[in-house]
């Protein structure tokens, strides 16, 4: 959208995690503010003096965030309410550095794990679970002795599998039906 910017290229205007979508690491998406997508949101950022996150328009949750939780249009929207919420409460700049590190961590799990099954897997793993548990994973997968990537990407899906559901999240989309 033209007049739209974005310093932060990792976390959206809207919530998304951008760091940490399929779309984005496919070269896909230069995500919000790159200058040639219109969106709604932007267009009301604008509106509203440029607001750098929704969470800090006096309006927000406006009527845009009504029923955004029902399904997942894209891996990193399952997530948008609740990541804002931890934004506004912990910063930007701490927010944006756990997430400069789960960016890392799906680098890892992309660059020796992936069987070329496992990308979509990785990054809702990564984007649903909190750090810690990434961390976790990604230490037990260093430390274990698997030679083949297939083993590597079978034993991080049970590790992203066992953590997600020792905190009862799901790591399938909720599709729109």
């Amino acid at each position: 959208m033209k007049g739209f910017t974005r310093k932060n290229q990792l976390f959206s205007l809207c919530g998304l995690n951008c760091g940490l979508c399929t779309m984005r690491l496919g070269g896909h998406c230069g995500g919000c503010g790159n200058g040639n997508q219109s969106c709604k949101i932007a267009r009301c950022s604008l509106e509203h003096g440029g607001v750098e996150y929704c969470c800090e328009c006096p309006r927000y949750p406006c009527e845009k965030y009504e029923k955004i939780d029902e399904y997942d249009s894209f891996i990193t929207a399952r997530r948008q309410k609740a990541d804002m919420e931890k934004l506004r409460n912990i910063g930007a700049d701490r927010y944006n550095a756990e997430q400069e590190e789960k960016v890392r961590l799906l680098e890892y799990l992309l660059s020796s794990c992936n069987d070329g099954r496992r990308k979509t897997l990785f990054c809702l793993a990564v984007n649903l679970l909190e750090l810690s548990d990434v961390r976790a994973v990604v230490d037990q997968l260093a430390a274990s002795d698997l030679s083949t990537v297939k083993e590597r990407a079978a034993h991080a899906a049970a590790l992203l599998q066992k953590a997600a559901d020792a905190q009862g999240i799901s790591l399938k989309l909720n599709r729109k039906k």
